[in-house]
């Protein structure tokens, strides 16, 4: 039969949290085996010590968690807090404590309980940075769910297709997948299939043996042989001449492929991320893309809008690219004005993030150091926009008087109804309607 103290040893050390008894003089006289793995102590080392110089808990700089206790004559529960272990890593922990009292119920010491939050801190500084994902800035809900859809199929090595206009990041969403994969590790191969005739497109895919075509002097490993076990992203993958989706169809299917003037068959294994700025529909329908390759390529498709429809993230963007650009030119630019930003966010942007990003770092570079980027300091494509006039002249050239009258006569001059119509704002339809003489009756 165990002892008394024995089974309450026992007892102890099979508490899921760390446990840490002291006497009167605060210092340690039991630790039971979470707090040694916590803390990364061994018992021998932390008996008779005083126990500020083992839990070294920022709490203790102030006023001791049991002193805290005694004071109050209230225990305490679920404080938050910090440690730092032996190696002197910080923790995070959740702690109790209550005073320890003899069979007369006079207090003998003390009792500290605490577990590690680590791991519960890493969540919520993940959801907290969520919008630089992975060097992606996203603040806008549609972005939000591009993030969560990378980090649900994060354990898959299903093939990904992605989708989005010239200048959305799409790079940068392949890059975010291989980094979240189970291939992190392995591999990572880029191709940009729109630059290679087809000859030295599949050259450069499958590899090809001396002689098969002028310039090969050797035997070549083709992109898929170097990615076998990781990822390759095959960018422009719809410009991918048709002999050669063939090809890849091939090796989506079965794994296996040929270097070009080659008969043996090889076989590899590699995850597919392929990207496309076309119109998939578009391209199936004049017979520019098979129709086999895109169903095997789309298992799991990922959207990115365009920046004309996630203007939220403008602010984000432009702060994120001012940061990027003073460091560069070793500048310090605290901000952009709100005249300035107000343009950025009135602008269509139709080369999307990419062409934002050219014009921080024009005006970074335009805006003197300690001063706020000004609409003096942007390119005349937005400065233009507030010119007044000039704006509706170049963004309404298709447009007359005649046809905004017929507008406001169809919604009875409701103002807000026809700027919608238009796709404009208000302020830019009573721009428009002061240069065409337009008053209401």
């Amino acid at each position: 039969m165990p002892t008394e103290n024995k089974l309450n040893e026992e007892i102890l050390n099979s508490i899921a949290e760390g446990v840490i008894t002291v006497d009167k003089t605060f210092k340690v006289n039991f630790i039971n085996r979470v707090a040694e793995e916590i803390m990364g102590y061994k018992k021998d080392e932390v008996i008779g010590q005083f126990c500020k110089y083992i839990l070294k808990c920022d709490l203790c700089q102030t006023k001791c968690p049991i002193g805290i206790v005694l004071e109050s004559g209230t225990n305490l529960y679920d404080y938050s807090s910090v440690i730092y272990d032996k190696n002197g890593n910080r923790k995070p922990i959740k702690l109790n404590a209550a005073i320890l009292k003899n069979s007369d119920n006079k207090p003998v010491g003390g009792v500290i309980s605490f577990r590690d939050v680590s791991e519960l801190e890493n969540i919520k500084q993940g959801a907290n940075l969520i919008s630089n994902f992975f060097g992606i800035i996203g603040h806008s809900k549609a972005m939000q769910e591009v993030f969560k859809l990378i980090m649900e199929i994060s354990e898959s090595d299903a093939t990904v297709l992605i989708l989005g206009e010239s200048g959305t990041g799409k790079e940068l969403i392949a890059d975010a997948i291989q980094a979240t994969s189970n291939r992190k590790n392995k591999p990572f191969l880029k191709v940009n299939c729109s630059v290679f005739p087809q000859n030295l497109l599949a050259s450069e895919l499958f590899g090809h043996v001396k002689g098969a075509f002028t310039d090969a002097v050797k035997d070549r490993p083709g992109r898929f042989e170097l990615a076998n076990g990781g990822t390759i992203f095959l960018d422009e993958v719809a410009e991918m001449p048709l002999q050669t989706q063939i090809q890849l169809l091939r090796v989506l299917q079965e794994g296996t492929f040929e270097r070009v003037g080659e008969s043996i068959t090889r076989k590899v294994d590699v995850r597919v991320i392929a990207a496309t700025n076309i119109d998939i529909q578009k391209a199936l329908k004049e017979g520019k893309l098979r129709e086999d390759l895109y169903y095997r390529l789309n298992v799991i498709p990922i959207s990115i809008p365009p920046l004309r429809d996630r203007k939220e993230d403008i602010p984000h963007l432009v702060k994120h690219f001012i940061e990027t650009y003073s460091k560069l030119y070793r500048k310090t630019i605290p901000d952009i004005s709100d005249s300035a930003l107000e343009l950025l966010m009135k602008y269509s942007w139709p080369g999307n993030v990419r062409e934002l990003e050219n014009v921080i770092e024009y005006a970074v570079v335009r805006t003197k150091n300690d001063n706020m980027i000004e609409i003096s300091n942007l390119p005349s494509s937005i400065k233009d926009l507030s010119n007044g006039p000039l704006l509706s002249k170049k963004i309404f050239r298709n447009e007359n008087a005649a046809t905004v009258l017929s507008l406001l006569e169809k919604y009875k001059w409701n103002k807000t109804r026809v700027a919608k119509e238009l796709g404009i704002g208000r302020t830019t339809l009573w721009r428009m309607l002061k240069q065409f003489d337009l008053v209401e009756k």
